[in-house]
């Protein structure tokens, strides 16, 4: 009786892998038995992506000289494709027998979310490079030339992010996160949202960017999971492939560091003041005090502005998750109340130019 519950039971599960399209991949052998990088996958998955040659990629980014940022896991590159557009290019620094056919199919999947995304608040991905001999499995994203929001508020001249670019910077990321929440289904979130993330266009404009997938793709090298099936190998269904990091709230909670950061010019941590929030928080619920998070670098700001955005601050870090609002909520919260024309702005530089003539 038991032996035949088993083998219904064993039948129902293999009807149910062969039923729906399943992804069979290589188990990962134990010891030293190599794993062969062979990887079964729906030929149809990556057909609407471009995939650049390692070749190609070579001449575009000066034999891979031209270096613009690097990470423990990944390299990036800047380059120019012949007669195109120009080019970042992010290598994954991992080697041939590290890689399983786990990581492979979690890495085609990486490229086909991503090559979904189309927004102006958004970074493009242009395509991608997978090639065996050497080992290579690289991201190409449109440049954006004005570099990142972090490097702005932390290393740049402060003078250059006036109050109301902030704003509009601000407004920007907003119209990005809501389309990646509520306008996909599935939905995609950024892998770590801060101002590393945010680049910027040369007339300022954010563009999210989500380089740090990478590091998804290589948590799953510990992380296997899957039904073990005939000859060893993994049958995944579909759905449990799709499920790739869905943190909204956590997108939430980041999004109000973020705009902490962007008003008060200080990053998260600091080592000589500690953490962001924790400084804030005083300023935050006293009204009275609010204008001393504002970076000192600011000669003005809009108050009313400035209490709208630690209210919206104040939300979107709340402990109680249930409590912090969504992209929707927080869009018609700021996008309607924000003034960021040009009369805000000539307002304020007039401002600025009276004052400085009055201190001439």
């Amino acid at each position: 009786m038991v032996g035949s519950i088993f083998l219904v039971a064993l039948l129902t599960a293999l009807h149910k892998c062969n039923s729906k399209t399943a992804i069979i991949i290589p188990w990962k052998k134990p010891g030293s038995e190599k794993e062969h990088l062979a990887v079964y996958i729906d030929s149809e998955l990556l057909k609407d992506v471009t995939k650049y040659s390692r070749q190609e990629l070579e001449v575009a980014c000066e034999d891979f000289s031209n270096i613009i940022g690097s990470s423990p896991d990944s390299l990036v590159y800047k380059g120019i494709i012949r007669g195109g557009p120009e080019i970042a290019v992010i290598a994954l620094c991992i080697k041939e027998e590290q890689w399983t056919g786990y990581l492979e199919l979690y890495f085609q999947r990486e490229v086909a979310d991503l090559a979904r995304l189309n927004h102006d608040n958004v970074g493009k991905l242009l395509g991608y490079c997978s090639e065996i001999t050497p080992f290579t499995r690289m991201l190409v994203f449109e440049y954006t030339s004005n570099g990142t929001l972090h490097e702005h508020l932390h290393y740049g001249e402060g003078s250059q992010l006036s109050w109301t670019r902030r704003m509009r910077i601000i407004l920007g990321i907003i119209r990005g996160l809501k389309y990646l929440h509520t306008e996909l289904e599935p939905p995609f979130t950024i892998s770590e949202l801060n101002s590393s993330a945010v680049y910027l266009t040369d007339d300022f404009s954010p563009k999210l960017v989500d380089f740090e997938s990478w590091k998804t793709i290589l948590a799953r090298l510990e992380k296997n999971s899957g039904s073990i099936g005939n000859n060893g190998a993994i049958c995944l269904l579909p759905s449990s492939v799709e499920n790739r990091h869905l943190d909204i709230q956590g997108n939430i909670h980041g999004f109000g560091i973020l705009l902490l950061e962007i008003i008060s010019g200080r990053p998260p941590f600091c080592k000589d003041r500690g953490c962001l929030i924790d400084w804030a928080k005083e300023y935050l619920e006293s009204p009275d005090a609010m204008s001393n998070i504002v970076d000192p670098e600011l000669k003005h700001f809009t108050y009313d502005d400035l209490k709208l955005i630690c209210e919206v601050i104040s939300l979107c870090i709340h402990p109680d998750i249930s409590k912090r609002p969504s992209m929707q909520e927080i869009s018609l919260i700021l996008e309607s109340r924000i003034d960021t024309s040009v009369s805000v702005e000539l307002k304020s530089s007039s401002l600025a130019w009276a004052e400085h003539a009055l201190s001439s």
